[in-house]
């Protein structure tokens, strides 16, 4: 079996006034040649107009490919391969579906998408042909977004030779049925000539209608009265005292603070009135949707005059860690969100966004403000909040990571940056009830249980890191050449180690270096939970959002965080554990899906086939987090959309509970209201 293609598969569902007629690849009646399956460590069979497929675990991507009978497909004006999915097992599947062009390699000319199914379920497994549904008429260089328009993406539909079906990295056996496979819905051809400009006043597309587009301020006022009627008839729960704590819930002690308690074999949050507390919340309540203009001015239809009342949503930005900005630095930005709110607020837009952050949250049966947002906002002890204590200090140079090198925390930077970023939460989270508790950075490049050991012998001498690594293996061998005997190393002395750059043996090493791996990942959260205990006695530490992380990483995390932080975007965490068992309470720190069906060009990292797919994925999740005994929250990112035209590091995802226009996606939001207004008694019931 080919290897998986690991280009994102976004799914869509485009409404459009006519559809492509759907073209049927494959059905499994009797009439169906089984001998034409190719099969890599799986076995098939007819059965009730199906194929099922049996797969082992010897291979690394188990399954089968189904080859185009006429040697190709031509599916060009088709949006994507849809798969029928049946799961007759007794344990949930996740099944992969490849596309393939000619010459794949499962990294080039293909596109993979996958789906989980629960066992008895029927679920519809959907692979996007293009990365919009909207396609050029001609090539078109455009730039600083993750998704766009394209002339000809990764894939030609015009040549599909096969499909794959298969199981990733399994680690036993599984079953699955496939009744049949269409290519459907209608990919939107457009213009490349006409198609600048092709964002609006408002940062909205301009090649597309959807249900909820504002095309005129009318539209603006009567989406914020439509909105004040719903928010007026959905006050929040009745149930939730000033926190949001569960007041027809046991009364536990009460401290004051935020704090953690197992109760009835599941973990909870425990509010500072003694309730049961459970963190329903979104990241980046704030108002900016920001975009890069450098450049890229004739994307945009009508910019405003920088003399007038919209003057003040320019700006400039220095942040772009990834992408086409990297290489332009500084760059202008404009800011469609709040200069939406000035259309629909008037002058005091800035006060009405902010209590009716509040309010939203509320009504929709959130309680919990999450990370990245406006410390204005979470600061009018309203709703409670997270606090992020961010700070840089000396990095080990040898080291990488998505967002940066890891901190040397043996370099006195580390500890001083430290003290200066929390004195700056005196008087504000620290001591406030409000505060659930402190995130310390996001997403930090741990890699794997020796990469930072690695890293520190691949630095300069003067390394701090360097030099304790280096001083812990002369305590333990005494003398170079005992290291390079367990190593199989050739240092002339403990100077030339300090001096070289050069990679170890990783295996030979591994014992030292996974020693060392444990100390600089528990200096670096003993350090932080000792100055948390210092300056903010009484409050969660809540750990670092891990993403990319591995158990030596978590190991140092359990013994001084009193909550562990994921960034999880995957489609369900009811049935995540922490490794080896640990039974320690977790917040899911990021999340989101998202769907092109409003206007949009990307979905995000988890993508739905439209925005009631998008809520049904919102409610399943957090209902299995519910179910999930060690999950005392779900923040979901991110508040409202990024821009159509990205932000600084080209991220431009359909991932919020509002759009650009301030107007909540209502399928969404209904989910969000289903599952908030019931949260605790369903939590203790499942």
């Amino acid at each position: 079996m080919k290897s998986i293609c690991f280009a994102v598969a976004m799914v869509s569902l485009l409404v459009v006034s006519s559809m492509a007629e759907p073209k049927v690849l494959f059905e499994f009646g009797n009439g169906f040649d089984v001998a034409s399956v190719e099969t890599s460590d799986a076995t098939v069979k007819l059965a009730n107009k199906a194929l099922e497929i049996r797969t082992g675990h010897s291979d690394l991507w188990p399954g089968i490919t189904l080859k185009a009978p006429q040697e190709k497909w031509d599916l060009t004006g088709l949006t994507q391969v849809t798969v029928t999915l049946r799961n007759p097992d007794d344990k949930a599947v996740t099944v992969y579906c490849r596309v393939d062009n000619p010459g794949s390699d499962g990294t080039r000319n293909c596109i993979t998408g996958n789906i989980t199914v629960e066992p008895g379920k029927t679920k519809m497994l959907t692979v996007k042909l293009n990365n919009t549904p909207w396609v050029l008429s001609a090539p078109l260089e455009l730039v600083g977004m993750r998704g766009f328009p394209e002339h000809q993406g990764k894939l030609d539909p015009a040549n599909i030779t096969q499909l794959l079906l298969f199981i990733n990295e399994p680690s036993e056996d599984y079953r699955f049925a496939v009744s049949k496979i269409v290519a459907e819905g209608t990919t939107k051809v457009l213009d490349a000539k006409s198609f600048l400009p092709f964002i609006d006043e408002y940062g909205q597309f301009i090649h597309a209608d959807w249900p909820g587009k504002v095309h005129s301020e009318t539209d603006l006022t009567a989406a914020t009265q439509a909105e004040q009627k719903d928010l007026a008839a959905h006050p929040g729960p009745q149930s939730w005292n000033q926190y949001g704590g569960w007041t027809g819930g046991p009364q536990l002690k009460a401290t004051g603070f935020f704090r953690v308690e197992k109760f009835q074999n599941k973990w909870w949050l425990v509010d500072p009135e003694g309730r049961l507390f459970w963190s329903h919340g979104s990241d980046c309540v704030n108002s900016n949707i920001s975009t890069p203009l450098t450049t890229r001015e004739k994307y945009f239809r009508a910019l405003p005059a920088k003399d007038s009342a919209f003057g003040s949503f320019y700006g400039r930005a220095n942040w772009a860690p990834q992408g086409y900005y990297k290489d332009h630095l500084p760059y202008e930005t404009y800011d469609f969100g709040s200069a939406n709110l000035l259309r629909k607020y008037g002058p005091q837009w800035q006060t009405v966004f902010a209590d009716l952050a509040h309010q939203r949250l509320r009504s929709w049966g959130m309680n919990t403000i999450a990370n990245w947002s406006d410390g204005s906002i979470y600061r009018m002890k309203n709703t409670p909040y997270t606090a992020t204590i961010s700070f840089s200090s000396r990095n080990i140079e040898g080291s990488e990571g998505y967002w940066g090198k890891f901190h040397d925390v043996f370099d006195p930077s580390f500890a001083a940056n430290l003290d200066r970023a929390v004195t700056q939460h005196k008087g504000q989270a620290i001591g406030d009830p409000w505060c659930i508790g402190f995130f310390v950075h996001n997403e930090l490049g741990w890699g794997d249980d020796t990469s930072l050991a690695v890293a520190a012998l691949k630095s300069p001498a003067d390394q701090p890191a360097k030099k304790q690594f280096v001083a812990d293996l002369t305590a333990r061998y005494k003398t170079i050449d005992k290291l390079n005997a367990a190593w199989g190393s050739n240092y002339s002395s403990w100077e030339d180690m300090l001096n070289s750059t050069k990679e170890p043996d990783k295996k030979k090493a591994r014992e030292d270096l996974t020693a060392f791996y444990t100390k600089i990942a528990e200096t670096y959260f003993k350090t932080i939970r000792n100055k948390l205990v210092d300056d903010a006695p009484g409050q969660l530490y809540l750990g670092c959002r891990f993403a990319w992380v591995n158990d030596l990483a978590v190991a140092a995390a359990v013994k001084y965080c009193e909550i562990l932080a994921y960034n999880r975007y995957e489609r369900s965490v009811e049935n995540f554990r922490i490794p080896g068992g640990t039974d320690k309470p977790v917040i899911i720190g990021e999340f989101h899906f998202g769907a092109l069906d409003r206007g949009m060009f990307h979905t995000g990292l988890v993508p739905t086939t439209n925005q009631n797919d998008r809520a049904a994925h919102y409610r399943n999740y957090v209902q299995g987090a519910l179910r999930n005994p060690l999950i005392v929250g779900t923040h979901w990112f991110q508040f409202r959309d990024q821009a159509t035209t990205g932000r600084g590091d080209g991220e431009n995802y359909q991932i919020g509970l509002l759009d650009v226009c301030d107007s909540p996606y209502p399928e969404t939001i209904a989910a969000v209201r289903e599952v908030g207004y019931s949260l605790y008694e369903y939590r203790l019931k499942n």
